[in-house]
């Protein structure tokens, strides 16, 4: 895979959008946790997947405080975006 400039993009990224999630994954509570997984990072920003419509909304009222955690941890990005994905 290291052989291929794309492949290696495309790893480093999913590496970064997994270091994110465990850096905001203290901040949601375990109910809410259970329901989130890290979604795509790309340069416009980072996605959040909800389970539900109910999950995205708490979620999104929780983006504030998630993207000071990750400033805080060293992870600069543009926006954190909230999007539905049943699972």
């Amino acid at each position: 895979m290291r052989s291929s400039p794309a492949l290696t993009r495309l790893v480093d990224r999913l590496r970064e959008s997994n270091a994110m999630y465990a850096a905001i994954l203290p901040l949601l509570p375990a109910a809410l946790a259970a329901s989130v997984r890290p979604g795509p990072l790309d340069e416009a920003g980072w996605s959040l997947l909800g389970a539900n419509a109910a999950v995205a909304a708490k979620l999104r009222q929780l983006v504030p405080c998630l993207e000071e955690r990750l400033r805080e941890s060293g992870h600069a990005i543009a926006a954190i975006r909230i999007k539905v994905q049943p699972w």
